[in-house]
């Protein structure tokens, strides 16, 4: 007798041969025009779905879960961070979570490096200059940038991506600095040629860069506070390839403004996919480089992303623990 495929709904577009191995695997439900499922679309497919493979983008919270069929028992989320998901109340309806760590931990410390190097030398601002024709030559005080080499960068957050920029950065000469819930190991921290902060206020007074690459949780909501944000130096400059959620916003704005920073490039915001206009206004002064979420966005790491959905799914409905469960004390 064959076995019935499980019903999996995904809830974004994926790479084709994603989608296409996905369909020779279950019985898959794809979101062909990639236009983000509303609240009502979601409680339909998780009426019906024994998996579901959200995204980032997909709010997946206990009213959501407490209307979900009987038959769900795996959420799938294709993506690292997984603050989309109430992982505690899916566990309290028997509703496994799985996400896909660890490979984009260097493309988006990639993506951080090149913030960083286009933050300090204006990179964007100056790409700009061409195309709507204000170049008119070069100038020995034009376009002014800061060198990086030599000053301290401080990581806020030192998992897998925040131990990737920190070699990054050894590589460009910047003196490596970090806060982080738990120190790393002696030999770890001697490798990276690291200096280990408890204190995040006393690090964030004394950095010349400083990087955001810790998870959104409970605990690190608005962590780079109004108040924490008046504790760096006019001179410094500001990257977030994290979670919006992380820095108050508003007070970076203010800050900008005020020219309290020398400027910031963000890769995530707040309130995403929503922009502050206030933010636009200071990108368009050149004080801010923004960037649409693309830390992690290369075709190598989403189809890697893929594969590990499509192993924990299969893992999971022939009867395992699989590989990559998420379970609330990670968080």
């Amino acid at each position: 007798m064959t076995r019935k495929k499980p019903v999996v709904v995904v809830t974004r577009k994926l790479p084709d041969v994603v989608e296409t191995r996905m369909c020779e695997l279950f019985d898959t439900r794809l979101n062909v025009t990639d236009r983000p499922m509303s609240q009502a679309e979601l409680a339909e497919a998780m009426a019906i779905a024994d998996v579901l493979v959200p995204t980032v983008t997909d709010r997946i919270d206990a009213g959501l879960i407490a209307r979900a069929g009987e038959q769900m028992k795996l959420i799938a989320n294709f993506g690292n961070g997984v603050d989309n998901i109430d992982v505690t109340s899916a566990l309290r309806r028997g509703i496994t979570v799985t996400n896909t760590p660890g490979v984009l931990t260097e493309d988006t410390a990639d993506m951080t490096m090149a913030l960083i190097l286009a933050v300090a030398r204006r990179i964007v601002e100056g790409a700009q200059t061409i195309p709507n024709g204000t170049y008119s030559g070069w100038s020995p005080t034009w376009m002014l940038g800061s060198r990086i080499t030599g000053k301290r960068l401080g990581i806020v957050g030192m998992g897998r991506i925040g131990q990737a920029l920190a070699r990054r950065g050894r590589a460009f000469g910047l003196s490596i600095h970090y806060h982080n819930r738990r120190r790393l190991s002696p030999q770890l921290e001697e490798q990276l040629e690291a200096t280990y902060w408890e204190s995040l206020d006393q690090m964030l007074a004394r950095m010349d860069i400083v990087s955001v690459n810790c998870p959104h949780t409970p605990a690190t909501f608005h962590l780079l506070s109004a108040r924490r944000l008046k504790q760096m130096r006019p001179s410094t400059l500001l990257v977030n390839t994290a979670r919006g959620e992380v820095i108050d916003e508003n007070a970076l704005v203010r800050m900008l403004e005020a020219g309290d920073l020398a400027g910031a490039g963000l890769d995530v915001f707040e309130h995403e996919p929503a922009v502050s206009p206030k933010l636009l206004r200071l990108a368009q002064a050149g004080k801010v480089t923004l960037l649409p979420h693309m830390g992690s966005a290369t075709r190598e790491g989403r189809i890697e992303m893929g594969e590990k959905v499509i192993i924990n799914v299969k893992t999971f409905m022939d009867g395992h623990r699989p590989p990559d469960r998420v379970l609330p004390a990670m968080l």
